[in-house]
């Protein structure tokens, strides 16, 4: 029964469209009718401003980080949290209280690790960081880092490097996670073919991506 109602938590906690509400109640804007549509951290940067755009990320990432915590804080000990923190994510990405169309599941993600394996997500995040300066897109820097997280995952804990040993409910969260990634930036993949990717203003646009403006 415990289980049951963490998951539900998790899944609402997911659910709380972060960029969506700061859009409508601090600046009288709707997400959805501009930029990308999406109502996660990017197009809340792009739209709304650096002030909204950190709120979003912060509190994103801390859904995913408090929902994966929910196991330990309340002693939990016969399920691996990084399975409730999967729900957070789940809700993130299909939130109920914004008709199941929700964001693209990267910093809810990255609020899972942060509280699940933190040395892991430092790395991932400096791959993160070094793909959005090559390329100067959020979008393929994400689908970048997913597809790394995949094969270190895998690998890394051959080499006790990061995760010092196969932790067989990561190892399958990962892969669900990044799989969602993948499918969520499906729209972003064609435009990057396309080179008419939104970019952000920093790094080298290696693939030289020249995008319309959509706002």
């Amino acid at each position: 029964m415990k289980l049951i109602c963490f998951i539900i938590i998790a899944y609402l906690l997911g659910s709380i469209p972060t960029g969506l509400w700061i859009g409508q109640r601090f600046y009288a804007t709707n997400l959805r009718k501009y930029g990308s549509g999406n109502t996660g951290t990017t197009n809340t940067f792009r739209i709304l401003g650096i002030k909204a755009g950190i709120a979003t990320l912060a509190i994103d990432i801390l859904k995913g980080t408090l929902a994966t915590s929910l196991p330990v804080i309340f002693g939990l000990t016969n399920v691996s949290p990084i399975i409730i923190g999967f729900f957070a994510v789940l809700g993130h990405t299909f939130p109920i209280f914004a008709h199941f169309k929700g964001g693209k599941a990267v910093a809810t993600s990255a609020g899972v690790l942060l509280a699940f394996a933190p040395w892991y997500l430092l790395f991932l995040a400096s791959t993160f960081l070094l793909l959005l300066y090559l390329f100067s897109m959020i979008s393929l820097a994400s689908v970048g880092s997913a597809i790394i997280a995949i094969l270190s995952v895998l690998i890394f804990p051959s080499f006790h490097i990061l995760l010092p040993h196969y932790d067989w409910f990561l190892v399958l969260i990962i892969i669900l996670l990044a799989i969602i990634i993948l499918i969520r930036h499906k729209d972003n993949l064609k435009r990057i073919q396309c080179h008419s990717e939104n970019l952000v203003p920093w790094g080298l646009n290696l693939t030289q991506q020249s995008p319309k403006n959509k706002k």
